[in-house]
């Protein structure tokens, strides 16, 4: 992939424009005159000009193209918008003011593939209750049919997400290694980092002692997600914490997994008095169980996305580490189909 090219012959903006790029994820090739920057012009994803190079730039009359900044450390030059014209150029970015913005540009232009995936919150209305199972089976169902999907376990006390998978052994990031992450990520080095298993990516926690994950770890992995995915599935712990209400708030649709029994009923309804207060579309998905499906909704008070049949052989094939069957034919291949049908844009 070609990378964003920088003209100047400034050194103290060629610094600043060096180290913006690193925050982005991204390297620069650099030209110092127009001549250098020739053979680059029309593949750069961005192109970023410097102040002291736009005149320059100007008397070669480069082809007309998108993607194309001038960067400025002078918020006083009364010629900064006719510099800009004259290069061809949409935009000025004048640092530091404009230092997150061009950040964002930066980190657009080495994502090649830009989607706009949404994310599927997945929470239980009690322990048990199979919301992890529901998370997983989704984000597998999708991934069969051929979406690019992202699994992440919010839950650090879950046992991992991966573990359900029977994928604990295999390499690539977890939580621990992304936690200090503030900037923005690079949609394309997630998802290489990221264990993955054909068009499903996995994002869980390493064994042993784990941390709770900041929120700005949170939000940087799911709007990297987004950007570089068709679906992002997380699987959410009962007891929100701050990064949990993080994933809620970019929450298209949030799932909420009860059982059809007193019990169930009734911690679902605590489940929900927090959610309410976090995300818009909360839908319920009811396990079967002692109340009748039209009882255990009303006590809800929420739309329902669905039933998640019992299926007795689920716990020993996962316990196998094999990967439940979700095919057309199959309940909760169907259910999962259904699901993904309602929730996902046509």
């Amino acid at each position: 992939m070609h990378r964003p090219l920088v003209i100047t012959e400034d050194p103290a903006l060629l610094d600043d424009l060096v180290r913006i790029a690193a925050a982005a994820g991204a390297q620069l090739d650099v030209a110092h005159t127009p001549a250098h920057a020739r053979p680059f012009w029309n593949l750069a994803p961005l192109i970023a000009i410097g102040a002291d190079q736009a005149e320059a730039v100007a008397t070669t009359s480069p082809p007309a193209r998108d993607q194309v900044l001038l960067v400025t450390g002078d918020t006083e030059d009364p010629d900064t918008w006719r510099k800009c014209v004259a290069v061809g150029a949409q935009s000025v970015v004048t640092l530091p003011n404009d230092e997150r913005h061009l950040v964002d540009r930066l980190a657009d232009a080495m994502d090649p593939d830009p989607r706009s995936g949404p994310v599927i919150c997945v929470i239980g209305g009690r322990g048990g209750a199979g919301a992890s199972v529901l998370a997983a089976c989704l984000a597998l169902r999708a991934s069969s049919d051929r979406l690019r999907t992202l699994l992440v376990d919010a839950d650090p006390l879950g046992g991992g997400i991966d573990a359900l998978l029977g994928h604990e052994e295999t390499t690539g990031a977890r939580w621990a290694d992304l936690v200090a992450r503030e900037g923005r990520i690079n949609a394309s080095a997630l998802q290489a980092a990221l264990p993955a298993f054909g068009d499903l990516a996995v994002l869980s926690f390493h064994r042993g002692e784990v941390a709770p994950i900041p929120p700005q770890a949170m939000r940087s992995v799911l709007e990297a997600g987004s950007r570089g995915f068709d679906l992002v599935v997380v699987d959410l712990p009962r007891h929100l914490d701050p990064s949990s209400l993080e994933a809620l708030t970019r929450s298209k649709t949030t799932l909420l997994v009860a059982t059809a029994d007193v019990r169930g009923i009734l911690s679902a309804v605590q489940v929900l008095s927090e959610l309410r207060d976090h995300t818009a579309d909360v839908r319920a998905v009811l396990r079967p169980g002692i109340l009748d499906d039209d009882t255990a909704m009303t006590s809800l008070g929420i739309p329902s996305a669905g039933s998640l049949p019992d299926h007795p052989r689920l716990t020993a094939t996962l316990n196998r580490g094999e990967l439940p069957r979700l095919g057309p034919r199959t309940v909760l291949g169907t259910m999962c189909t259904s699901l993904l049908r309602d929730l996902l844009p046509a």
